[in-house]
């Protein structure tokens, strides 16, 4: 993981005011989800997270990560409580169309 990406994260984190269940962080460019892609996404660079969070928190996290440094977020707030997270990187550059916000 890139450190410039994970002091972002623990900020975010603080000003969260909890600890955050992340269900995925580094991929590999031979992670199933990776290889579906024409080039590795933000997984692959080790500047990317999925948090698990939902409801209230998923609003709280959302609100606050968008007044930080991270200019992609996408979110699933579908299906199993368990299973709904809300995705954050920080990449920029002409590859990728960022800010940006989305949803799964």
């Amino acid at each position: 993981m890139e450190q410039t990406f994970l002091d972002e994260l623990d900020k975010l984190r603080e000003a969260f005011g909890k600890p955050m269940k992340l269900s995925s962080a580094y991929r590999c460019l031979e992670h199933p989800v990776e290889l579906k892609k024409a080039k590795g996404g933000a997984h692959t660079k080790g500047r990317a997270v999925d948090a698990l969070v939902d409801t209230k928190d998923a609003f709280k996290l959302l609100r606050i990560a968008t007044t930080m440094n991270f200019t992609g977020i996408g979110f699933s707030q579908k299906g199993d409580h368990g299973s709904r997270f809300i995705h954050l990187d920080n990449l920029t550059g002409p590859e990728f169309t960022r800010p940006t916000i989305w949803s799964y």
